[in-house]
């Protein structure tokens, strides 16, 4: 399994002989406008053409319709004909973009020997959920390749904890730059990141949706630095670089 992290959120993935793209943000850098004062977002280009990171994409997945995860220029860019998978209540929405193969996750789903399952998330805890709106995580499993927990825009609370102890997951994909929302955390921080490894410790987890929101609170860096306060190798927790290629070996 190749994992190819382009941007924020935006994963290519090459698994089961099959190529996924997830949460695609095609926007040039500093085309939107900043959440915070900090900068124009997002705040650093893709590390490649738009043309390249399609380039045989088979399936692509959207856990949620925020700008960062599918954006203005992927709406338009993203072929129209290509199997879409969304949460359930989005699906009205981009069939009316001009998608024609779109598909609602409501549970599982098996599309070409690779097994989807919905998760649950929330992005932020209290009143901000109303103000951020319903997400979606999702499992993925396929003969032969690694399982995947990809958690996406949520904070670690009981539900993904749930589910990490239930599914025990090769591989763990965590949103990690602590972005807040009027003050609210609405995605995982330092310590919520380092929490994941602690309750799968058989598990790589892998840091994404960083330094690329002007909302963000916690760096690759930093968050390398904590868990290396405590402990935690860079081999359980990997924070790749923009347009890094992670490679996993077959089970």
């Amino acid at each position: 399994m190749l994992l190819q992290l382009l941007r924020n959120a935006t994963l290519k993935l090459n698994y089961a002989g099959r190529t996924v793209l997830i949460d695609p943000d095609f926007g040039p850098r500093h085309s939107r406008p900043s959440f915070t004062g900090r900068s124009p977002n997002p705040m650093v280009e893709l590390p490649d053409s738009v043309e390249t990171i399609l380039q045989g994409v088979e399936l692509v997945i959207v856990s949620h319709l925020h700008q960062d995860h599918f954006d203005t220029v992927a709406r338009l860019s993203v072929p129209k004909t290509l199997p879409l998978i969304c949460q359930p209540g989005d699906e009205t929405i981009i069939r009316d973009l001009g998608f024609t193969d779109v598909t609602p996750l409501t549970d599982s789903i098996d599309w070409n020997g690779i097994l989807l399952t919905r998760r649950e998330g929330s992005h932020g805890l209290g009143p901000v959920v109303e103000k951020m709106g319903s997400v979606m995580g999702f499992s993925l499993e396929a003969e032969g390749e690694p399982s995947i927990y990809w958690a996406g825009d949520t904070v670690f609370y009981p539900p993904v904890a749930e589910t990490i102890a239930e599914t025990r997951r090769d591989i763990i994909v965590t949103h990690s730059c602590g972005a807040r929302w009027d003050g609210d955390l609405i995605v995982m921080n330092a310590s919520q990141t380092i929490a994941v490894c602690e309750a799968a410790p058989t598990s790589i987890v892998v840091a994404t949706h960083m330094e690329a929101l002007d909302h963000a609170t916690v760096s690759r860096q930093e968050l390398r630095r904590a868990a290396d306060d405590i402990g935690i190798p860079a081999a359980r927790l990997v924070i790749p670089a923009d347009g890094e290629t992670l490679s996993f070996p077959k089970r």
